[in-house]
């Protein structure tokens, strides 16, 4: 055969390779309402700039006739390209294409764009759109599995990886996903469950549809394992753009700076007049940030999930940050097992990729209650409080209003190596609220007055100015300073220019034990 016949032979397998499972399955995913595998990094990627590898793999099944159905690609295509220039290793799978389950050799092809990326560090985003492990490769599936199991675990703190759900995932193919570090879901098309509804009606005789049993809603709203719900896969993907952008390349690099027109010195009047007098009444955590950060911008994770607690991104003078911020709006901003989880999560990433933390804080305390100790309120609350101390990333904490109890404590304070802890004269901060304080202080000199409310309310007020504020934490150095709301932006961005160059370990060892 001369060479322009084998060129032609090898453009021949190419472009077949490029058809998936052919025209027809094609359009029977467009008719399922769903983008192919190639569509969707033609949207996440730079244009042209998608480069594929191992294009022509084919399994190596010999049972079920299976040597007589190969397909190019073996349902995914791997390879890398760029998010605004930037380098990034990806994998589609292809739903065409037997389903996009997963062979061992459509594991391999994971695997080395895996091994590439750490070896390269840059970022690994997986589009999931799969049956599952193909059945008629038995364990071998199951081994392939495993290996990406192991990947992501290795991977973790050292790339950032990130997972969509763009079809159904069920059994084992749900915990790479989750191993990821963040997790997009799209309503209508994305599922995740470790058994689908067929068997949990025969298991527990418990109807339930697929949406309500591991759609995108309960995920992102009750189970907390999706950060990101997007109405279609265009906007999903759009998302995973704006998200890369904050982020590192690995966690040697910090994240990409970019040049801001918002002056550092900025001040907010409305920020002095934001806490209401009664410190009973909720305002809006969102607002305050907004005020603070470049342009206003905030790039929020966990939206739908434990909304008591407020996690994202945002930049000041162009430098990314992590956000942890209590929103009195919600249980009063106190803190419960889900936002501890959330939290904990959020800040343990943000220490990986050297993103600095910003905590704004308003918290009452951890929420009581028989539901949450019974649940592990302590076990899980704990593990907020090991991220916070176990960071090493400069942070800053602002307290706008209540820090009562251990809520104080866990939240970068002094104590757990808070770098820079400032104050509004709003702030309360005490062992707990003067109200509750009072009926334990004086609990028998309220039994025997004859005016018990008059006595009482005397006694909160007395107890309010001489705790429940900032001076007395500033008097001991908890404190570093107590500022005009309006200044909080500068502030910050005095403290962050300070910190630029923070150099802080943690004892030796082979890793701490979080209480899991």
């Amino acid at each position: 055969m001369d060479v322009n016949k084998k060129i032609a032979l090898s453009e021949e397998r190419i472009r077949e390779s490029k058809l998936g499972g052919g025209e027809e399955r094609i359009r029977k995913q467009h008719d399922a309402g769903k983008l192919t595998a190639r569509e969707r990094l033609d949207i996440l990627l730079d244009e042209e700039s998608f480069v594929e590898m191992d294009a022509l793999v084919t399994h190596r099944i010999h049972d079920f006739d299976m040597e007589k159905r190969k397909i190019y690609g073996d349902g995914v295509v791997t390879g890398y390209g760029t998010i605004e220039g930037r380098q990034v290793y990806v994998f589609s799978q292809d739903f065409t294409a037997f389903g996009g389950t997963l062979s061992m050799a459509h594991a391999e092809k994971i695997i080395k764009i895996m091994d590439r990326a750490e070896e390269a560090g840059v970022p690994l985003i997986g589009l999931n759109d799969s049956g599952g492990a193909r059945i008629q490769e038995g364990v071998a599936s199951l081994a392939g599995y495993a290996e990406i199991f192991l990947r992501n675990t290795l991977l973790s703190g050292i790339i950032p990886q990130i997972s969509a759900i763009l079809g159904p995932c069920a059994g084992g193919a749900v915990y790479s996903p989750a191993l990821t570090d963040f997790l997009f879901m799209v309503r209508g098309i994305s599922y995740m469950f470790i058994t689908g509804p067929d068997v949990v009606k025969a298991v527990t005789h418990e109807d339930v549809t697929f949406d309500e049993l591991g759609g995108a809603d309960v995920h992102a709203e009750k189970s907390g394992i999706a950060h990101f719900i997007a109405e279609d896969e265009r906007s999903c993907l759009l998302q995973i753009r704006e998200l890369f952008g904050y982020l590192p390349s690995n966690h040697l690099e910090k994240p990409p700076s970019k040049e801001s027109t918002d002056d550092p010195k900025r001040e907010d009047e409305e920020l002095n007049t934001i806490i209401p007098d009664n410190t009973a009444r909720p305002y809006d955590m969102k607002v305050v940030i907004q005020k603070v950060v470049d342009h206003g911008v905030f790039f929020e994770i966990h939206e739908n999930f434990a909304k008591n607690l407020l996690v994202g991104f945002s930049r000041m003078e162009g430098r990314v940050v992590g956000i942890v911020a209590q929103q009195p709006k919600v249980l009063a901003g106190a803190l419960d097992i889900d936002s501890s989880l959330k939290g904990a999560r959020f800040v343990r990433f943000c220490d990986c990729f050297n993103i600095p933390l910003l905590t704004f804080e308003d918290v009452p305390g951890f929420f009581p209650g028989s539901a949450q100790e019974r649940g592990g309120i302590i076990k899980h609350g704990a593990k907020l409080l090991f991220a916070y101390c176990e960071a090493t990333v400069p942070k800053i904490t602002v307290i706008t209003r209540k820090s009562y109890g251990g809520a104080y404590c866990v939240l970068s304070s002094k104590q757990v190596r808070g770098d820079f802890n400032f104050a509004w004269p709003t702030a309360e901060i005490a062992v707990m609220g003067p109200e509750g304080a009072v009926n334990i202080l004086y609990r028998k000199e309220l039994a025997e007055s004859k005016d018990r409310e008059k006595l009482w309310a005397e006694l909160v007020e007395e107890y309010r100015e001489k705790f429940a504020n900032p001076y007395t934490a500033a008097a001991l150095g908890y404190i570093d300073e107590v500022i005009e709301p309006k200044e909080t932006r500068p502030k910050i961005i005095q403290a962050l220019r300070i910190l630029e160059n923070k150099r802080q370990t943690i004892p030796q060892k082979k890793h701490g034990n979080i209480p899991l």
